[in-house]
């Protein structure tokens, strides 16, 4: 939907790049509620979720070694 000062008309969106072109313009309340209904939709529609991503202990170790580092180093800026 597009809505000027005139009013709003319905605007017809075929492509993915369209749909994600308008929905950048969305308010962060409005993509909230985009995810939510899509959410629901791929639900009704038996979609399976991904399956869960595993990381090894050294991955996760060099993560928190990186996110420590910077916290360090964001402290250091005058």
């Amino acid at each position: 939907m597009a809505c000027h000062s005139t009013g709003c008309t319905l605007v017809r969106m075929v492509t993915l790049a369209e749909i994600e072109s308008a929905a950048a313009g969305l308010s962060p309340a409005e993509k909230q509620e985009l995810m939510l209904f899509l959410a629901s939709r791929l639900r009704a529609e038996g979609a399976l979720l991904p399956e869960p991503r595993t990381f090894t202990a050294d991955e996760m170790a060099g993560w928190i070694a990186e996110d420590e580092a910077d916290m360090r180093r964001l402290r250091a800026r005058p």
